[in-house]
């Protein structure tokens, strides 16, 4: 099952889509606003999120999901964090662009993998809404991401991530790694959140992510989570690591999707990024 928020008129409502078609949870049961509802529902009946919702499925009223209108993050994470160099290619990029290349391949290397904060609530954004990319940055890239939906800890489900990232400030010296990744507008979310037990194999599945300017095709690639060198749980396991994690966070598990160095993201530009059994994530860059 995927599951959408819906925001009308201020008021959070949450949707879920089984089979194709979508139901409106809300209308089955008033509480059950957001997936956060959902998922701490689940914990105190210990019962899977999908259960739940199927039991509703029949007081719930069809609807519609939002094509082209700027909606909420599916999951309200109260921290969202991301892993670095868990692809080659990512590796090599990274390589590339610093000043201190070493540094990157010993991370690939090593058993310990990069796991860094993202952002809060207040510097994500959902699908149809705007990235951001500094107004302080020269060179500035998306990075696609499988990420994972944790609740207490636990793998639940799975979305989408966009890690926008300065690669010009990063690269001119890895300490300055938060400001490259951390600021307004920095993360976007969506469309959904996937139930972990709807996805067959994290580690196999497509994405592509294209980039258009003005109508133009600036870059359109497609990969495979298999690429990974480290599996998601693993990733989670260190991330959770003598950690106080939130109830409700996401795992952004690293990119292989990697535009060149002569490529940088424009105001204007449209990011879509889709990954099989999720779904399409679009957003659009303007400058903070």
């Amino acid at each position: 099952m995927r599951y959408y928020q819906l925001d009308e008129g201020g008021t959070p409502r949450l949707a879920v889509q089984t089979n194709g078609t979508a139901y409106d949870l809300t209308t089955a049961k008033s509480e059950l606003r957001t997936l956060d509802d959902l998922l701490r529902t689940s914990s105190i009946t210990d019962q899977p999120i999908d259960t739940l919702a199927d039991r509703l499925l029949k007081g719930a009223d069809e609807c519609s999901l939002p094509t082209e209108t700027a909606s909420p993050p599916p999951v309200h994470a109260e921290e969202v964090w991301a892993a670095g160099v868990t692809y080659a290619i990512s590796e090599q990029a990274r390589e590339a662009e610093s000043s201190m290349p070493d540094m990157y391949l010993d991370v690939y290397d090593s058993e310990r993998p990069e796991v860094f904060f993202k952002a809060t609530p207040n510097r994500t954004v959902g699908p149809n809404d705007t990235v951001g990319i500094r107004a302080d940055s020269e060179w500035d890239v998306p990075e696609p991401e499988l990420g994972a939906v944790l609740y207490d800890g636990e793998i639940v489900g799975y979305t989408i991530g966009n890690d926008m990232s300065s690669r010009s400030i990063e690269g001119e010296n890895p300490l300055y790694l938060p400001q490259a990744k951390v600021y307004d507008r920095c993360c976007s979310l969506g469309p959904c959140v996937t139930s972990a037990d709807s996805i067959s194999d994290p580690h196999a599945l497509e994405m592509w992510m294209t980039i258009e300017r003005d109508g133009e095709v600036m870059y359109d690639e497609s990969t495979n989570t298999g690429e990974m060198d480290r599996t998601v749980q693993e990733l989670v396991d260190y991330y959770t690591r003598h950690n106080a994690v939130p109830e409700t966070s996401v795992l952004l598990t690293g990119t292989s999707l990697v535009p060149s160095e002569s490529f940088t993201l424009q105001e204007g530009d449209v990011v879509d990024i889709g990954i099989d059994e999720i779904g399409t994530l679009t957003n659009t860059v303007v400058q903070v």
